[in-house]
């Protein structure tokens, strides 16, 4: 039962029913030109034609905000826009909100002045004094039996003014909301930035991560091995894979903080001898062969392909340690193929859940090719065809 009530306790419950009286402002101007109905159609007309006006859109659209959602201006998430008309489905849905607001503010004002007024009747004709406040639904003859029957039409007047803010509101959502076309607007810029969230998530795991296992197996190898001159070497391999991850992150980072960067900066197939030589300053024997015109891969190509082999070379090395590594890109036919093999060896523990040969079949499958990793022939391969076109 509290709960049934507590609508009523709420501000909005009751600028919803203003909004609606606010409704017979417009009609109520044209009763001191004449009080007939033809005056009454035209002042329809005429509202009607003010909804094709651009800003009459923004004009209901903060009225409606404010008293239907009880949100400002710089409210967020109340669904009703307040940009002027764009295009001429939203004057036409300005002109159907302004005539069906009309329509049903009439109605629900006169409906909740006859509930009050037939409230009073109830109460005087039960008292004897017969009905005098005006209403024009029937009370019958006085009886005193008659003043228990005043709180009906208030309970009435109740559901009226909850069942009719409900229904202006609703109303106001879908005619004053975005259009169809701002939606799928709002979707698509939506999934884009969904992609790319998962793309600089892909890029920090791929760089970062890498730089971690780098320095990881170096600081391990050199505390083993015991030689200075080995732990000089490794030191200067830690800090140039660092140097070199804290430039990857520093471009993550500008495309988080501008949206508009261009994505030229990232590295391509182009600097894969600074990853082959990183891998092999953590102790991996790499033999590269390059092969075909690399500098014909478009450029998403070639960013996608690096960082597939980055991420192969750094399971490698999280997972095997510093093997030896044969590593093939070649360029023909139109396709890239990247392939990279390792000796398969005992589980090296380490970090990492597989998120890593998962994100290399993403990037192989967002670019329309495939991707196979797992054991082939006493090695671990990663075979990878991206399209060229």
């Amino acid at each position: 039962m509290i709960r049934r009530l507590r609508p009523f306790t709420r501000a909005v419950t009751y600028t919803r029913w203003l909004h609606l009286f606010m409704a017979l402002v417009w009609p109520a101007l044209w009763l001191f030109i004449e009080e007939a109905w033809w005056t009454q159609a035209l002042a329809a007309v005429v509202l009607g034609l003010a909804g094709l006006v651009p800003g009459m859109r923004t004009v209901e659209g903060l009225q409606a905000r404010l008293l239907l959602t009880g949100q400002r201006q710089d409210g967020a998430g109340t669904g009703i826009v307040t940009a002027p008309s764009a295009t001429w489905g939203d004057r036409g849905r300005t002109v159907v909100w302004l005539e069906a607001r009309l329509f049903l503010g009439c109605a629900v004002s006169l409906l909740s002045v006859q509930l009050l007024l037939t409230g009073v009747d109830l109460v005087a004709t039960g008292l004897g004094a017969g009905a005098v406040g005006g209403g024009r639904l029937p009370v019958g003859d006085p009886h005193w039996g008659k003043a228990l029957l005043a709180p009906l039409p208030l309970v009435a007047l109740a559901a009226l003014v909850l069942g009719s803010g409900h229904l202006v509101t609703g109303l106001a959502l879908r005619l004053l909301g975005p259009s169809p076309a701002a939606r799928l607007a709002a979707l698509e810029e939506r999934t884009e930035q969904l992609l790319e969230r998962s793309r600089i998530a892909r890029e920090l795991h791929d760089s970062i991560g890498h730089a971690l296992t780098v320095a990881v197996v170096q600081a391990g190898a050199a505390r083993t091995a015991g030689d200075p001159a080995f732990t000089e070497r490794a030191l200067s391999a830690i800090e140039e894979t660092g140097r070199a991850a804290l430039e990857d992150l520093e471009r993550v980072l500008g495309v988080l903080r501008e949206s508009e960067k261009p994505v030229s900066g990232r590295p391509t197939l182009a600097d894969a001898d600074r990853l082959l030589e990183s891998a092999r300053a953590a102790g991996a024997a790499v033999d590269a062969e390059l092969t075909g015109a690399l500098d014909t891969v478009p450029g998403p190509v070639s960013r996608e392909g690096y960082r597939i082999v980055q991420e192969s070379l750094t399971n490698v090395l999280r997972h095997a340690g510093p093997v030896p590594v044969r590593v093939g890109v070649r360029v023909a036919g139109g396709t890239l193929v990247l392939d990279v093999r390792n000796p398969l060896a005992e589980e090296v523990p380490g970090p990492g859940r597989g998120s890593g040969l998962r994100g290399i079949r993403e990037r192989a499958a967002l670019l329309g090719g495939r991707a196979r990793t797992g054991p082939d022939g006493g090695d671990w391969r990663v075979h990878v065809e991206l399209p060229l076109r």
